[in-house]
């Protein structure tokens, strides 16, 4: 008896044995194979001259050219390590009609200083970007990649965020102040003092109204110094842009202790808080884009003489700058001051059109006078989107003695000539598929007939 099962337990050993054969083995041949690729690849990059086109690459051979507001249809690149730099042609992101409606608008309305960029929230995709200067009429000096000016009331789009997502305050929030919407004062600001005048605001009010105290409370009651900083360097403040052009860097300086001057930085309420357009577009796009922040670009492809494409653009994601949920708390801040808010006089007529009743739109708006260049900055950093697009745009004015345009009307005209495109783009699709159909009916009723007589 004893003998029998030391014969049933020796054949289940040697069963369960070929069958752990057959499943090791081809394992352990898989992991041979890849640490020789492995191995392979490692020597293959120690040892080839080869190198593909980066995006470090297109900023050096585009820099100089870029800033001065020109696109060159061709550049110099060495494709191989120790090679003559070669002419490729580069195929350019920018929207045609886009980038000439942008150059036209600030052509026709002449401020000081000038710029517009809109890019794809999605990809990074430039659409258009252009300046103008108005002493200037070589327009050789790109202003929308320039940081000199005051972010002004956009930086409160990073403290609600900040607030949002780390505080988990809530866009209903509830906020006492005293004193002006637009002013800031310290003995309004330090005092947490409820009186008579006090009054009672929501964060998603505040943030549409641009309400400087209201902001600073908020702040001083729920928010840290390093909780400021830390957002700030999510959305890419006192960080290189990832591109391949080069922009300037936005900065911002955070103070160590809760006071006067963090209430300020939290409102914007100050000059050290430095935005570029490019960055202000960043920034809502990281709005509209479920806290994602596209890395820019406007190159989308090269070519060589025969027409071969040496290099084309992948989107990049440069970080995640909140989750996707504070990032629709603030999408729905950003949607009350087009509706209710700061910009409500501009967007009043597009958010009424039945044409754009699918179009969800948002924004913040901000006002400084700033030194570089000086002069009264007007912004306004905002998106646009619907079933299937997501766009963004920074456009900004500087004016010396008087305003020519506000930049939330530059903007909505932009958003205008996008959506319009589009419609159109989509009405001649269907009207195609109208004639198709069309053409198609005589055809079966000749069939049928042909049957009918046969």
């Amino acid at each position: 008896m004893f003998q029998s099962r030391f014969h049933s337990l020796n054949n289940l050993f040697n069963r369960y044995r070929r069958l752990a054969a057959l499943i090791l083995v081809p394992i352990g041949l898989l992991v041979s194979a890849f640490a020789i690729y492995d191995d392979i690849q490692s020597y293959t990059s120690e040892n080839s001259s080869a190198y593909s086109v980066s995006r470090q690459m297109l900023s050096e051979a585009l820099g100089g050219q870029i800033t001065q507001n020109v696109f060159p249809e061709k550049i110099a690149l060495p494709l191989s390590k120790g090679d003559d730099p070669a002419e490729y042609r580069v195929n350019y992101t920018l929207a045609s009609d886009l980038q000439n409606h942008a150059e036209a608008l600030l052509r026709r309305y002449k401020p000081d200083y000038g710029a517009i960029v809109m890019m794809d929230a999605r990809t990074g995709e430039i659409l258009a970007m252009t300046s103008f200067e108005k002493n200037n009429s070589e327009n050789d000096d790109n202003l929308a990649l320039k940081s000199g000016y005051p972010a002004a009331s956009v930086f409160k789009v990073i403290t609600a965020a900040a607030a949002v997502d780390k505080a988990g305050i809530t866009p209903e929030h509830r906020i006492a102040f005293n004193g002006g919407n637009y002013t800031l004062y310290k003995k309004n600001v330090l005092s947490d003092n409820v009186n008579r005048w006090t009054r009672f605001i929501t964060l998603k009010e505040a943030f549409a109204m641009s309400i400087n105290t209201a902001f600073g409370r908020l702040t001083l009651e729920s928010l840290e110094p390093e909780d400021l900083s830390e957002y700030a360097r999510k959305f890419f403040f006192n960080k290189e842009i990832p591109s391949d052009f080069p922009v300037e860097t936005s900065s911002i300086f955070v103070p160590d202790e809760k006071g006067y001057a963090l209430a300020q930085v939290a409102s914007g309420y100050n000059r050290f808080n430095t935005l570029s357009p490019v960055h202000g577009a960043m920034i809502a796009s990281a709005i509209v884009n479920e806290g994602q922040i596209p890395a820019p670009y406007l190159v989308k492809s090269i070519e060589n003489d025969q027409h071969e494409v040496i290099y084309s653009a992948q989107p990049q994601i440069s970080g995640q700058a909140i989750s996707a949920k504070s990032a629709n708390k603030v999408k729905q801040m950003m949607e009350q001051t087009v509706l209710t808010g700061t910009s409500r006089k501009t967007f009043r007529r597009i958010v009424r059109e039945r044409q754009f009743k699918e179009v969800e739109m948002g924004g913040k708006t901000g006002h400084f006078t700033g030194t570089n260049p000086r002069g009264r900055t007007d912004w306004f950093v905002g998106y646009a989107s619907d079933e299937d697009s997501r766009i963004a745009i920074a456009a900004i004015t500087v004016n010396v003695k008087y305003w020519t345009v506000k930049s939330s009307a530059l903007s909505e005209m932009m958003f205008r000539r996008y959506f319009k495109n589009k419609l159109e783009e989509a009405k001649m699709l269907s009207d195609t598929d109208e004639h198709d159909g069309e053409a198609e009916r005589p055809a079966r009723k000749t069939a049928r007939a042909r049957k009918h007589r046969s």
